[in-house]
């Protein structure tokens, strides 16, 4: 979807912001000992209470209002009463709002309690890979340079990128075109334009880049039992660079 309007523009700014909001509420509850169904039921709670509609909720008849994918899982893990995070683990929170016909969308992975040096340094590529693909996202250019530098950052540190999983086109509909690949060549894709809104979103493994569906039907999972992280923002492409519109400072 091309957000032509300041109508577009607003819209997404603030369903984004409600998302963000979300997340950042999301990191004061990871702790050791909390499940993953009490997380996904505060932070369901959390964006209704800001007047939005957690957008993951019954989408394709997906039971919950995050995706909560602990060490192995890469996304789309099912929360419940009785996975319970545990000291040592790593989680990806990927949440959804909606608000005013506009989507949010976006991920993080937060370290639970005390964490290897090792899972650490997993979480802190992982988002240093969306921040060397944007430097990318310019208009005219190509959508590919973002994927090449995504893919380029993750394997020359030593890891691999998740192909069958791409970011996506936002806007009215959580999922539109274009599809945005986290590796390619940078003549590929198409042109960027101004009023894009897209979800970019590294998902990098620690071992090999191969997965499997797991045995509920959601959880995608590495297929060498190593740990891979998560990292997504919300950004629209503007004339005057590009704005993300999940990230809170601190």
């Amino acid at each position: 979807m091309i957000c032509r309007t300041q109508e577009d523009i607003d819209g997404m700014m603030l369903a984004g912001k409600i998302t963000g909001q979300a997340l950042k509420y999301a990191e004061t509850l990871i702790k050791p000992n909390i499940s993953t169904f009490e997380l996904d039921k505060l932070i369901e709670k959390y964006i209704i209470d800001k007047g939005a509609i957690p957008s993951f909720l019954n989408y394709d008849g997906y039971p919950a209002s995050i995706c909560a994918s602990i060490n192995s899982v890469v996304v789309h893990g099912i929360p419940s009463v009785n996975t319970i995070l545990k000291e040592g683990d790593i989680v990806s929170i990927d949440v959804g709002a909606i608000i005013n016909g506009y989507n949010g969308d976006a991920a993080r992975t937060f370290a639970v309690g005390k964490i290897s040096p090792e899972k650490a340094r997993l979480i802190e590529v992982t988002k240093q890979c969306f921040f060397e693909g944007i430097k990318h996202l310019a208009i005219g250019e190509k959508l590919g340079k973002l994927s090449y530098a995504i893919q380029k950052h993750a394997e020359s540190n030593g890891y691999s990128v998740v192909r069958e999983l791409v970011g996506h086109g936002i806007g009215h509909d959580m999922h539109e075109s274009p599809e945005v690949p986290n590796y390619g060549l940078p003549s590929q894709g198409i042109r960027v334009k101004e009023g894009m809104c897209l979800a970019i979103e590294p998902m990098i493994n620690m071992g090999e880049r191969y997965i499997y569906i797991n045995e509920d039907g959601w959880g995608i999972e590495t297929r060498d039992g190593k740990p891979s992280a998560h990292y997504e923002n919300t950004v629209i492409v503007t004339k005057n660079g590009v704005v993300i519109t999940t990230l809170i400072e601190d």
